[in-house]
């Protein structure tokens, strides 16, 4: 076998062992939730890129700290990547955020993080996260439509706005509609993507969330809000 032969099989077996380690890496920091407690930047962007194209995110932590905090940790160790834009419902949400790995959704769950006061209304294009009752924030976000005023009242505070790519928020597939005829977050949960995929193959993807700039550096946060069981 040529030197230049043997040089390039090398590269190759090499390469393909390094990529598992890296999904492996990502996998073990997402399993660990209470280890991901960076505070954010005052201001950072981020930017996803989907089946669909890109859109941008500007995050401001003083709209809403503990969720921007919790936002930029899951973005900066690729919880957001290779997800699935499970719940859109046409002039009202597009909602995001379940793990497509059982395990690392199991981990989550319970990752549950304190409510913020509502600074800023939930206008159209703001970013916000889900909950299920006081006090139990945890990985799934939703980006307004519209204007959504009446979710202020409920607790809802957004901790960002879509600066770029609105139109292609607006276009996500939508044609499942909402429960009951759209993807059960139970079986999304216990399954992942084996579920969606086989199930609503139509949905479109997050392909991967990554930080922009962001001013200055994080720093580690001293504390953490404890976690508490969830639905």
């Amino acid at each position: 076998m040529s030197k230049t032969l043997s040089c390039a099989l090398g590269c190759l077996v090499s390469l393909s062992l390094a990529l598992p380690a890296s999904a492996a890496d990502t996998k073990k920091k997402l399993m660990t939730p209470d280890a991901l407690n960076e505070q954010a930047p005052p201001t950072y962007s981020v930017k996803f890129e989907t089946t669909k194209g890109a859109f941008v995110v500007d995050v401001t932590r003083d709209l809403a700290p503990v969720g921007a905090d919790r936002f930029y940790n899951l973005v900066k160790n690729g919880f957001f990547d290779d997800v699935r834009f499970f719940r859109v419902v046409p002039n009202f949400v597009v909602q995001f955020g379940m793990s497509g790995d059982p395990a690392v959704s199991k981990v989550w769950q319970t990752a549950r993080v304190k409510d913020d006061p509502v600074k800023q209304s939930n206008k159209a294009g703001s970013i916000t996260f889900a909950t299920s009752g006081p006090n139990s924030r945890t990985t799934q976000v939703f980006i307004n439509l519209r204007d959504n005023a009446r979710l202020d009242e409920m607790g809802f505070s957004p901790f960002g706005v879509v600066s770029e790519g609105m139109d292609v928020v607006t276009k996500l597939y939508s044609g499942y509609g909402d429960a009951p005829t759209g993807p059960n977050q139970g079986l999304i949960a216990e399954q992942g993507n084996a579920y969606l995929d086989a199930k609503f193959d139509k949905l479109d993807k997050l392909v991967k969330a990554t930080i922009g700039s962001a001013s200055p550096a994080a720093a580690p946060r001293a504390e953490q809000a404890p976690a508490a069981p969830t639905k």
